[in-house]
C-alpha cells in the first residue's frame, strides 16, 4: 500500500521559514517525479514545486527564489524548503508522486500525480 505522509507543517509569521517532509512507503521512491501543491481554504489546488528522478526541479513563479525543492532516495523522502514565507502561502500542502520512465520528466499538472499525501497545514500570520 502506497503511503506519503507530510510533516513539518505549522504557524509561522511572516518572514520565517519551514521545511516540510513528505515521507513515501509501499512505491520504488527513485521510479517516481515529486511533486507538492497546496490548497487554501476557498481555493483550487494548485502547483508549488517539483522533482524529477534526475533532481531537476521545477517551481511556480509565485515561490522562486524563495521555496526549495529536493528529494533523498535513500530516505524516500521529499522536502519542500520555504522562506520568505507570507500570509498568502497559508494552505495545506500535499505532496504527490508521479511514476516515470523518465528522468527529467516534471509535471506541474495535478492530473500527473497518482499518489497523494493527506497534507500538512502551513498557516502564516502577518
Amino acid at each position: 500500500q502506497v503511503q506519503l505522509v507530510e510533516s513539518g507543517g505549522g504557524l509561522v509569521q511572516a518572514g520565517g521559514s519551514l521545511r516540510l517532509s513528505c515521507a513515501a512507503s509501499g512505491l520504488t521512491f527513485d521510479m517516481y517525479a515529486m511533486g507538492w501543491f497546496r490548497q487554501a481554504l476557498g481555493k483550487e489546488r494548485e502547483f508549488v514545486a517539483a522533482i524529477s528522478r534526475g533532481h531537476g526541479e521545477h517551481y511556480a513563479d509565485f515561490v522562486k527564489g524563495r521555496f526549495s525543492i529536493a528529494r533523498d532516495n535513500a530516505k524516500n523522502t521529499v522536502y519542500l524548503q520555504m522562506n520568505s514565507l507570507k500570509p498568502e502561502d497559508t494552505a495545506v500542502y500535499h505532496c504527490a508522486a508521479d511514476r516515470t520512465t523518465t528522468l527529467g520528466r516534471i509535471s506541474g499538472s495535478p492530473y500527473d500525480y497518482e499518489y497523494w499525501g493527506q497534507g500538512t497545514q502551513v498557516t502564516v500570520s502577518s
